[in-house]
């Protein structure tokens, strides 16, 4: 059969081609992805990213999974009669309920990630952040409870995990000087890894096109941002509300070494492979100084 589904097989070997290019760009990189959002919700779409990043895998490219769960914590919550409270944005965690989110991310979400990547032909290992003490935490503050500020990344883990040929699927559940277990913010953990890997991406992933000058209007998507034009929007308010701890994770992870960082619609099929191997790219870039991407 020389055409499946209008796409003729001549077409289909073209665009391998062409990303042959980007392959020998990012073979043996370091490339973080942060997941989650309605990416994470829509069981065919969280079939189709899995295998998005088994490609990248075989293709070379190390891939480390950075993972939330809101959603599935808020449904256990309420399963048990307890009603999901948020600060500023942040989870409140009381002790019943940072055993909640323990269960869930380090148990239920993470081993089912790195099922579905086995299953689309990964090699997959999950951690979360208290194994190896890979996310040392302090209490950000009394009235969030167990809301770990992090202060120390041991990444050796990850790198062994990486060198032996695996993907590392990391929760974002940290512990302090005592062992206690804390919910971390998601894109915090990510931009904090991926500065400890000095990778080559970070992608964050979420339910908006990346960042707009018109936030009712995809159309304005703005494609490439310098640090200093970042902090500018944000001065001028056109970064508001909860892309401005976004856009800050963002700039943290440059600060510590990630190369380029990209917030992109994870509700778009095949965003990350669009952003990693074609021309066209996917939402917006965030790096230290204008140059080409």
């Amino acid at each position: 059969m020389t055409e499946q589904n209008g796409f003729s097989n001549a077409k289909r070997a073209e665009v391998l081609t062409e990303a042959l290019p980007y392959i020998c760009r990012y073979r043996g990189r370091v490339v973080v992805v942060k997941y989650g959002g309605n990416a994470m919700i829509n069981p065919q779409l969280k079939e189709q990213v899995m295998k998005d990043i088994v490609l990248l895998w075989l293709v070379g490219v190390r891939v480390v999974l950075v993972h939330g769960g809101g959603p599935e914590i808020n449904e256990l919550m309420e399963k048990l009669g307890k009603q999901p409270e948020f600060v500023d944005g942040l989870r409140v965690t009381d002790r019943e309920t940072v055993d909640i989110v323990q269960m869930v991310l380090a148990g239920k979400v993470n081993k089912t990630l790195v099922s579905m990547l086995e299953t689309a032909g990964g090699c997959a290992i999950g951690l979360s952040g208290m194994d190896g003490r890979l996310i040392e935490v302090k209490q950000k503050s009394e009235k969030l409870g167990f809301v770990g500020s992090i202060t120390k990344i041991n990444i050796q883990p990850v790198l062994d995990l990486l060198e032996k040929g695996y993907i590392p699927v990391i929760s974002t559940v940290g512990c302090d000087d005592a062992g206690n277990a804390y919910n971390i913010n998601g894109d915090t953990a990510a931009a904090w890894i991926a500065g400890a890997l000095q990778a080559e991406r970070l992608i964050l992933m979420t339910d908006v096109a990346g960042i707009l000058r018109d936030s009712h209007d995809p159309k304005t998507l703005i494609p490439k941002l310098t640090v200093s034009e970042a902090k500018q929007l944000q001065q001028e308010q056109v970064i508001s509300g909860g892309m401005i701890p976004k856009v800050e994770c963002c700039i943290q992870a440059i600060h510590q070494g990630v190369k380029k960082v990209i917030i992109m619609d994870g509700r778009v099929p095949h965003s990350i492979l669009m952003e990693l191997l074609t021309d066209e790219g996917a939402g917006t870039m965030i790096l230290e100084e204008r140059e080409d991407a």
